[in-house]
């Protein structure tokens, strides 16, 4: 797999982040932007590093979630067994018949793209100072660490199990409020059937990984169209902390997961969410169900929004692979126990790397 590298000029400071950097969708928008600063410019060390095009082969799994409710019990034992299949092959997949309606989805989408449109000085406001402040807005990943910036704006939100929202646009709590609950409705029962699938009791993740006060942050992404998107990148080759990442986006494509030893493009479906297994599912299932590397990458006509709601434990949580899974020297733990809240803070200070949080507590 290539690894992405910074390429820098001769005469660029050795921390960018000294450099007095803006919003990239302010830096999008100048009027004379027609190159990337070198402080944005990323290369890949190796080649065949180029996406492919799903197709009969890479064709990401599509899960039905209404079939979890089915009374056909030859049914329900058919979605779980195709979750089962999701999550072991893919780590990925996307679910339809999911009982968010859409009028809630796009509500949730104007509301975001509403905020990224409020002046810098208005977003400003927002700024944290600490990985795991309630509200957080910024740019790039990391940018007191990052060597390169990648051409991406967030805004990071903390809603369960305390709730927290920016005070503009109008009426942004009311909205966030009730498509995040839906969501969490959502991976609530995912959970469950994926619980099923390992062999454990449909209530065993609820229960261990103590979901009433389940840690669930929004972030939302903004790509805005790049000049030299081929040196540009929205964000690297990475893994999701938590048990379940639940992503809706723009309809403007953009995200390549890693898969078969290939970058394979994602393509939004229409009112679907495209579901990951996280870091924490894969240390819970001891290694059974992996988190995935996937990248962002941008283009240089449309502006792209993904809006994730990470669905982790609750933050003191300390997660370790089930019981269930672990027996003897055949098939022994592969992982220590981490609380998640020292998990996230570690992984969200770092330098973005792959999947480098779960090297801290693999065994």
């Amino acid at each position: 797999m290539a690894t992405v590298c910074p390429v820098a000029s001769p005469h660029q400071e050795a921390n960018p982040s000294r450099l007095k950097i803006g919003s990239v969708k302010t830096l999008a928008e100048s009027s004379n932007l027609t190159s990337i600063p070198s402080h944005y410019a990323f290369t890949t060390s190796a080649s065949g590093d180029q996406a492919v095009h799903s197709d009969h082969d890479y064709s990401i799994p599509v899960i039905d979630f209404s079939l979890f409710s089915s009374s056909n019990p030859d049914q329900r034992r058919k979605v779980v067994s195709d979750l089962a299949k999701a999550c072991q092959d893919w780590g990925f997949f996307m679910v339809i018949n999911h009982g968010v309606p859409e009028s809630q989805m796009k509500a949730m989408g104007d509301m975001l793209t509403g905020f990224f449109d409020l002046t810098e000085e208005d977003k400003r406001e927002f700024e944290g100072k600490h990985v795991l402040d309630g509200i957080r807005w910024g740019t790039s990943f990391n940018a007191s660490v990052d060597k390169v910036f990648f051409w991406r704006d967030y805004l990071k939100v903390r809603v369960h199990p305390k709730f927290y929202c920016p005070s503009k646009p109008e009426d942004f709590s009311e909205v966030l409020a009730e498509y995040a609950g839906a969501v969490r409705k959502l991976a609530g029962g995912l959970l469950k059937g994926i619980s099923e699938s390992l062999g454990l009791e449909p209530g065993y993740i609820d229960e261990a990984m103590n979901m009433d006060s389940s840690l669930q942050i929004l972030t939302a992404n903004l790509y805005p169209p790049c000049p030299q998107p081929e040196l540009a990148m929205g964000m690297p080759p990475h893994s999701d902390h938590g048990l379940l990442t639940i992503l809706m986006q723009n309809g403007i494509g953009g995200l390549q997961v890693h898969h078969g030893g290939k970058w394979v493009k994602i393509d939004p479906i229409p009112n679907a969410f495209l579901v990951n297994t996280g870091d924490h599912l894969e240390i819970m299932s001891n290694g059974k169900y992996k988190s995935v590397l996937h990248r962002a990458v941008v283009n240089n006509k449309d502006t792209r929004i993904s809006i994730v709601l990470s669905n982790g434990p609750s933050p003191d949580t300390v997660v370790t692979p089930a019981e269930q899974l672990v027996d003897g020297e055949s098939n022994r733990a592969m992982y220590i126990g981490m609380k998640y809240k020292d998990f996230l803070e570690l992984q969200q200070s770092s330098v973005l790397d792959g999947k480098s949080g779960l090297e801290r507590v693999r065994i």
